[in-house]
């Protein structure tokens, strides 16, 4: 008797935590990844050698494969600004995805012109028609494009899941300083703020408040 009831709480809770979400998914609402400014623009800056992570489209190709394994939709976002003669003016040939990375069929792809990406695009009408309310943020920079559409979802009353290390930023100088310096000179000025300390600042402003802030270990388990 004690034997069957405690098989019986134990099949339970495992039937229980079974059905609990994983991160960045919410109880009957679709979730969707947003892929935010993984683009060759970034490559083409000196600025990118001091990167916090060079290689971070290695990290947000893994949660395109977790995400689409769990059926959920995967949304592209590249930042454009036409006629700067930048290396984010599309005439310029950069503004494309960072390899390995390449949307899959019917997977919706946006252009946007502000930081974040609901301003210049339709991505909250893709969101709406699609039933979407739980939305996972990744890319580049962590403190600028990725954050602030972060903050913007919460605001708009999505559930949100920050993924910290599938996002990627460069050091920023301090307002007062010369623009155009070298990157060494960037780098050597103690005012400049640095990748680690701005990574962690978004930690800290997101978490709690705007997101669920996570890695891609955590969220996909793997």
């Amino acid at each position: 008797m004690t034997t069957t009831s405690a098989t019986s709480a134990t099949a339970a809770t495992s039937a229980s935590t079974a059905a609990q979400p994983a991160a960045g998914e919410e109880t009957g609402a679709a979730t969707a990844l947003l892929v935010i400014d993984v683009q060759e623009s970034f490559r083409q800056r000196e600025s990118w050698q001091a990167a916090s992570d060079p290689e971070v489209a290695v990290q947000v190709a893994r949660l395109v494969d977790f995400a689409r394994a769990r059926g959920h939709l995967v949304v592209w976002v590249l930042h454009s600004e036409p006629g700067s003669g930048t290396v984010f003016d599309p005439a310029n040939g950069h503004v494309r995805y960072i390899a390995p990375l390449a949307p899959a069929a019917g997977e919706p792809q946006l252009t946007k012109t502000s930081h974040n990406a609901f301003t210049t695009t339709n991505l909250q009408q893709i969101l709406t028609e699609r039933g979407i309310r739980s939305l996972i943020t990744c890319g580049i920079r962590t403190e600028q494009c990725v954050e602030t559409t972060t903050r913007l979802a919460s605001d708009l009353g999505y559930r949100v899941t920050f993924v910290a290390d599938a996002t990627a930023t460069e050091p920023i100088s301090h307002p007062d300083a010369p623009a155009g310096r070298p990157l060494a000179e960037v780098l050597a000025d103690p005012g400049t703020l640095l990748p680690a300390d701005i990574i962690a600042r978004t930690r800290y402003a997101l978490a709690g408040r705007f997101a669920t802030v996570t890695t891609v270990k955590e969220l996909t388990g793997s």
